[in-house]
């Protein structure tokens, strides 16, 4: 099967039907932004780790239960579960407690990782690396909006949704967290000459 032509509905259709490749296939498709959002909201390696598992847990339950219902915007949903997750996690304003692998099962396991050419993955990793240091110095309705636009592909609309405000103030806290990003930018380039 052409896994990149196969719908999101398709492959969890499949995976009810039994077919755990397909659940497999939807997990690579969106791990890395939906890891990405989680640790933009953390920054803590262990704790997204921890949290990125506790989201496909829920998926996989909410999925196995005939309660998923989103008509082909998985990415937008799971966005939201792990969303709703890292707000759960700061408002406790303690550590969880780690699941070990060994109490129930590890999605890392379930991932295939695959060989790319070392020099690409150095110069990908710096430039994540130095945006999300400038995403990072930003206030935080500006990175909030930042990550659930750029790294969890949310329209406007459900960020306003999510985050509980109008949909212009969403677009003006987009517009400042770029006019400040720039910034950051330009003060760089700035000492650097």
């Amino acid at each position: 099967m052409d896994v990149v032509m196969v719908k999101d509905q398709e492959l969890i259709h499949r995976y009810l039907n039994g077919d755990d490749k397909s659940f497999e296939i939807l997990l690579n498709r969106h791990k890395e932004k939906i890891y990405t959002s989680i640790y933009l909201f953390v920054k803590d390696h262990e704790k997204a780790n921890d949290i990125f598992q506790d989201v496909f847990i829920k998926i996989i339950d909410t999925l196995r239960k005939g309660k998923y219902n989103h008509e082909g915007k998985f990415l937008q949903w799971a966005l939201r579960i792990s969303y709703n997750m890292c707000v759960d996690n700061f408002r406790r304003g303690k550590r969880r407690t780690k699941v070990s692998p060994s109490e129930t099962f590890d999605i890392f396991d379930v991932l295939e990782t695959q060989e790319d050419n070392m020099e690409d993955i150095l110069v990908k990793n710096q430039m994540k690396t130095r945006i999300r240091k400038l995403v990072d110095q930003l206030p935080p309705e500006q990175r909030e909006v930042v990550i659930l636009r750029h790294y969890a592909d949310m329209s406007f609309k459900e960020i306003s949704q999510l985050t509980r405000v109008s949909i212009n103030t969403a677009l003006g806290r987009m517009r400042y967290a770029l006019i400040n990003m720039r910034k950051m930018v330009g003060d760089k380039e700035l000492l650097l000459s």
